[in-house]
């Protein structure tokens, strides 16, 4: 398969030109060759090496966030639940969280928290990011099974080994600040290789307090602190490579303006190792993993008062093993295998002097057991320079379960539920087979079409599945949805299996550099949907929020995205001058009876116009975000008026060191999240008077970031 390569660019047409679907993309720099599978986006963050053009640094990805997910906002086919500071989680046209794949450096990585408060891309900072693969929908059973909405792999930057006997000695040091949240990033990058060996270190800080909103308003229960560290170590010979990566992260707080509870503690280390070796025959890619997590919440700031503390101890481990097979110049014959396993133990000590809370501890998933076991084969073909194809197949079992529970006492709902549980075989195996095939015609020099079927299936999590509480004050503790309801697991829940149709149109001038326009609709039908089943309404104590059963619904989910450029001017005292957009729209609704599904995001687009001279890049964008009037009511789903945003950048570019200057929401515009949930942190400050409303977005924060290379 082939790689789309970003090359030098500023941040805005870097995240703006990423958000075309292959093979399209936004800059004539990009295109490296078309790959395969079609319908695939690939976003590559290019190197620190500056020549002659304008040049974006990886280190100037935490300019406007400390959160990796961040990096993936404009795309047109993601969007963003509003979660922590540096942990939103990603959805994929409607599908979020868990219906989607997720590996950072070879490691799939799952959620050990009731609240989902730490996602897959919280243990990666953006400085440390060095390409992103996203694959929306029609996904090559090769990226990985288990999921219905695509893939995101997340990769660091790969090693650099010296081009001669000379000692090569790299690194970097980086600060961000943002005026809105007092925010304050700092990473520092150091190595050292000859042409064989290289060892890096890395290491970095994350944090800020509460931003305020556009009205200048402080959003409750939005600070947080992180530090990570990461060791790399590079071996390389003439046909083979093997990199290993130790990583430790200590969040040591975050709030959560969303939910009930905080992030008292999120502490995490890991290892990684990824093995490649080209033969005369074929090439292997191995990989290994392993991650421990330890997890606290509990309440810390003003607004969210109380005590109940909650801890979560996650592990994840696997393999994964692809074959690459030329069979001609025709074929290319891809065979794999991987195996993941996920323990998990949640728990809540109890709470000395509470009639409620104690004498025991409440053992919300006791010794829960998740493994994955695959297999795939996938040909890629290239039957002449106008078309391409793949075909795919893949087998994956699934195996869960977990042991007997506890309530915190021998009184009320808890308790009974308790019994029920333990009285139940809870033991599931689920065995899942995916189908992806996809074409690419192109038809003449300035037009091109790509399109595919995908069969996707993904088994529920260990909380969508095992969660079992009753009480009111249980099952409020559940959902990373951000609508502070109560959620109680399903033992008998199916796997949702997902059929995918799109297509990419492409349009373009014969060299690729004056315009182009993709156009991508898309449709899939889910069976089997994890949706919810209304069970009851929760006290008054819980501000008398509904409470769900997860249960299987068949749902569709449709869209059409659209991305564009164009060249404006060439030359002269402005230098270079260019148009940049994407939009989207998308709906989905339950099959049965129309009703909206939640948290889909309502039409929205960005445009923007960058120019290029010398040393300078500098851009100014508009954001529009329609008004979101189709919710999902049976969950409370706030609507959230339309609004438009602008934002601007700068950079100059020295040769060893880079100025980033941005301007987020210039005007300081008062805005709601279309997919923010509910403002519940900044509803309890307020003395808990009212309807819990929409949360605010971010007012104007001036950013700045500087780099130096040594």
């Amino acid at each position: 398969m082939q790689r789309f390569k970003l090359k030098k660019q500023s941040a805005i047409s870097r995240i703006l030109s990423s958000s075309v679907l292959a093979p399209s993309v936004l800059t004539s720099s990009l295109l490296a060759g078309f790959p395969l599978p079609v319908l695939a986006d690939h976003l590559t963050l290019p190197s620190v090496d500056v020549q002659a053009e304008q040049g974006y640094e990886e280190s100037a990805h935490a300019l406007n966030t400390g959160d990796a997910a961040g990096l993936l906002e404009a795309h047109p086919s993601v969007d963003l639940y509003q979660a922590g500071g540096v942990s939103a989680l990603p959805s994929i046209r409607g599908l979020n969280d868990d219906r989607i794949k997720f590996t950072i450096d070879g490691a799939s990585i799952t959620s050990a928290c009731g609240n989902h408060m730490n996602p897959a891309l919280s243990y990666i900072a953006p400085g440390n990011v060095g390409s992103i693969d996203v694959f929306a929908g029609i996904t090559p059973v090769s990226m990985g099974g288990d999921s219905i909405a695509g893939t995101i792999n997340v990769n660091s930057p790969a090693p650099d080994f010296a081009h001669d006997e000379k000692l090569l000695v790299e690194g970097s040091a980086s600060t961000f600040y943002r005026s809105n949240n007092n925010g304050l990033s700092a990473d520092i990058k150091a190595s050292a290789a000859n042409q064989n060996l290289s060892i890096g270190f890395s290491g970095g800080v994350d944090r800020a307090q509460s931003y305020e909103d556009g009205n200048g308003n402080k959003v409750n229960s939005t600070q947080f602190d992180r530090r990570h560290q990461t060791i790399n170590l590079g071996l390389k010979g003439d046909v083979q490579s093997l990199n290993i990566k130790l990583g430790h992260q200590d969040i040591l707080y975050q709030g959560y303006a969303n939910q009930r509870m905080d992030m008292t503690g999120n502490n995490s280390d890991s290892i990684s190792a990824q093995y490649k070796h080209q033969f005369n025959w074929g090439k292997l890619d191995a990989s290994v993993f392993w991650q421990q997590v330890k997890h606290d919440m509990g309440f810390f700031s003003s607004e969210k008062t109380g005590t109940m503390p909650m801890k979560a101890d996650g592990e994840d481990y696997g393999y994964s093993l692809k074959l690459d097979l030329p069979l001609d110049q025709t074929h290319l014959l891809r065979l794999g295998n991987d195996y993941h396993r996920q323990t998990l133990d949640d728990y809540w000590p109890p709470v000395a002097g509470s009639a409620m809370m104690s004498p025991n501890t409440f053992k919300n998933i006791n010794n829960g057991k998740r493994e994955r076991f695959g297999l795939f084969t996938e040909l890629e073909s290239k039957w002449s320079p106008e078309w391409q194809t793949m075909l795919g197949i893949r087998d994956d079992y699934v195996r869960m379960d977990t042991g007997n529970v506890q309530a915190y006492n021998a009184m009320g709902a808890d308790n009974t539920a308790a019994i029920a549980f333990n009285g139940r075989n809870r033991s599931e195996n689920d065995n899942h087979i995916d189908l992806t095939a996809s074409a690419k015609y192109e038809g003449s020099k300035t037009n091109s079409i790509e399109f595919g079927y995908a069969r996707k299936t993904r088994s529920p999590n260990l909380y969508e599945r095992y969660t079992w509480g009753r009480g009111d004050m249980a099952m409020a503790m559940i959902g990373w949805f951000g609508d502070v309801n109560g959620y109680v697991g399903d033992i008998n829940l199916k796997p949702e299996t997902a059929n995918t149709l799109s297509a990419t149109f492409n349009w373009h001038d014969a060299n690729k550099q004056a315009w182009e326009l993709t156009l991508t609709p898309h449709y899939s039908y889910i069976q089997d949907y994890i949706g919810v089943n209304k069970i009851g309404t929760m006290g008054m104590m819980l501000n008398s929020r509904p409470s769900f059963q997860f249960n299987n619904q068949d749902a569709q989910i449709y869209g059409v995205e659209a991305t564009w450029k164009a060249a404006l001017w060439d030359g002269g005292d402005f230098g270079k001058g260019r148009l940049l957009g994407n939009a989207s729209w998308m709906r989905g609704e339950r099959a049965s009876d129309g009703q909206d599904l939640y948290h889909m995001m309502p039409l929205n687009a960005r445009v923007a116009i960058e120019q290029n001279k010398a040393a300078w890049t500098n851009a100014v964008e508009l954001e529009l975000v329609n008004q979101k009037t189709r919710v999902d009511d049976i969950r409370l789903e706030p609507k959230t008026a339309g609004y438009s945003l602008v934002n601007l950048r700068s950079s100059y570019q020295w040769k060893n060191a880079r100025l980033d200057v941005a301007a987020n929401n210039l005007f300081d515009k008062y805005y709601e999240l279309p997919l923010g949930g509910v403002a519940y942190a900044g509803w309890k400050a307020a003395g808990s008077v009212g309807a819990i409303g929409a949360l605010p977005g971010m007012g104007r924060s001036i950013n700045v970031g500087l780099t130096v290379n040594y």
